[in-house]
């Protein structure tokens, strides 16, 4: 149906959400300093902010929308430049599995773990690198070590793993800034260990990956291994988040969608259509909590696309419950979760994929003290 300029003046904004109405493209250059080549390359950035601002307002002139999208530094990106550009992941089928399954009613009726002090480190950015695999790992051995130890959690360096964690079976990618998985990066860090990022600063968000420079690596943590939980299984991620700690997770995020998320409880739901989630698994995030927002439920998941992004780097994902989990076909799993030669369809489950691949490391423990589970 067709939205008329009336329609688009008089939805009521959400929290958060800006007005728009009359935010030009001169406005966008100076907000996120947006400096061009070329004569040509501007009308081409300016054809594309304008065609992604037109699905923006339609989207949020929707009075029932229970999120908005808005304008931020990928709006006069295409979705094919995003895609290429802040995702390229896929997630692992590999590793031993662990099955949690606790009695749902047993659990809290919402987990942030972010609400715990040191526990989760300031929102990265993985820049223009498919290293989003790298962070997704990092960010929960910061979280299971501060929980391990009691100490705060240190911020450790993605750069070590996206330059020296191998991936002879190009599972996720062929490695670095060309995508790997999660279980291997924690198998990596159970033998060589993890540096501080101060130690071994992040240099690949220009997509260099980098030779491995081990006089960078002065390992500070460890782990003994990885769970991995069983792909598609709903009670057992609510567990793992709940009992366990922050959980490294892969979704399909290379849609619109994602791009131009604002904030509020993403949904298919009454979704301007350009905005509705695949099952493409291409990207690896972490998983943060959850909660309920008006009876509507949600996953609380950290992304590493800087804190501008999103709720200060953060988004919240419709949580249908258990039985209840849309599930699609992932029909590119190269595009986003096969090792080498894997080219058969497979099926996810939870809004976005969202329950296809999560894994948190085991025996977590600060270097040099006796492991602590």
């Amino acid at each position: 149906m067709a939205l008329t300029l009336g329609s688009l003046a008089s939805a009521a904004l959400m929290q958060g959400e800006r007005e728009l109405g009359d935010y030009t493209y001169e406005d966008f250059q100076g907000e996120f300093n947006k400096v061009y080549n070329s004569e040509v390359e501007g009308a081409s950035r300016k054809a594309i902010f304008e065609k992604n601002m037109e699905m923006v307002r339609a989207h949020n002139a929707q009075e029932d929308k229970t999120w908005f999208a808005t304008v931020n530094e990928f709006a006069d990106w295409d979705n094919d430049e995003f895609r290429a550009l802040r995702t390229g992941h896929a997630p692992s089928q590999s590793g031993p599995r662990v099955s949690l399954s606790a009695n749902l009613g047993d659990l809290p009726d919402s987990v942030d773990w972010r609400a715990q002090d040191g526990i989760v480190t300031p929102v990265k950015n993985q820049a223009s690198c498919g290293s989003c695999w790298a962070f997704s790992a990092v960010q929960t051995l910061e979280s299971h070590y501060a929980i391990a130890t009691g100490e705060a959690a240190p911020v450790l360096s993605p750069q070590q793993l996206v330059s020296c964690a191998p991936d002879p079976d190009e599972c996720g990618g062929t490695g670095g800034c060309k995508g790997s998985t999660q279980p291997i990066a924690f198998n990596y860090t159970s033998g060589a260990g993890i540096t501080l990022n101060s130690d071994y600063p992040y240099t690949s968000g220009f997509g260099v990956t980098g030779a491995c420079k081990p006089e960078k690596i002065n390992p500070v943590a460890s782990n003994d291994g990885v769970a991995v939980l069983p792909t598609n299984d709903y009670t057992s991620l609510m567990t793992a988040v709940s009992t366990k700690g922050p959980i490294a997770i892969s979704v399909a995020a290379g849609g619109a969608g994602w791009q131009l998320y604002g904030g509020g409880v993403y949904s298919d739901s009454g979704a301007f259509h350009p905005f509705l989630c695949s099952f493409v698994v291409d990207h690896a995030v972490q998983l943060v909590g959850y909660g309920t927002d008006n009876s509507k439920m949600y996953w609380i998941v950290r992304n590493s696309w800087g804190a501008g992004w999103g709720e200060s780097g953060f988004m919240r994902v419709e949580r249908h419950g258990e039985g209840n989990e849309p599930c699609g076909m992932d029909n590119k799993p190269q595009d986003g979760m096969a090792c080498k030669g894997d080219t058969d369809p497979i099926q996810y489950c939870g809004l976005c994929g969202i329950l296809s691949s999560s894994s948190y490391p085991t025996g977590v423990k600060k270097v040099g003290s006796e492991t602590i589970v």
